[in-house]
């Protein structure tokens, strides 16, 4: 699913126009990331939570050069954990959370 039919999903859910979904999934979209950026937490009870994780530096292959080993540098990387009620709606083929 891209953004767009998200968005029109989102629209048909809620009965709101095209426009006023997009401005909430943008607003949705925006919260979480600089929740992210600033080292906090998103969590949603039974849906899953959203946080940052830092990866070590670590070694590395050149996929052109496989005997060349790089270096990947040190990171912080989003992490989403799904919640115990998305797992049991995927796991079941159910289509709501």
């Amino acid at each position: 699913m891209t953004k767009q039919e998200f968005v029109n999903e989102v629209a048909r859910r809620a009965d709101l126009s095209s426009r006023d979904a997009a401005k909430a999934v943008d607003a949705f979209l925006d919260a979480i990331t600089d929740t992210l950026h600033g080292g906090g937490e998103v969590a949603f009870t039974g849906f899953g939570k959203f946080v940052t994780q830092r990866r070590a530096e670590r070694q590395g292959v050149n996929p052109r050069n496989p005997s060349q080993k790089v270096t990947i540098p040190a990171a912080t990387v989003p992490k989403f954990t799904a919640g115990s009620q998305l797992k049991a709606a995927v796991k079941s083929g159910g289509a709501g959370a």
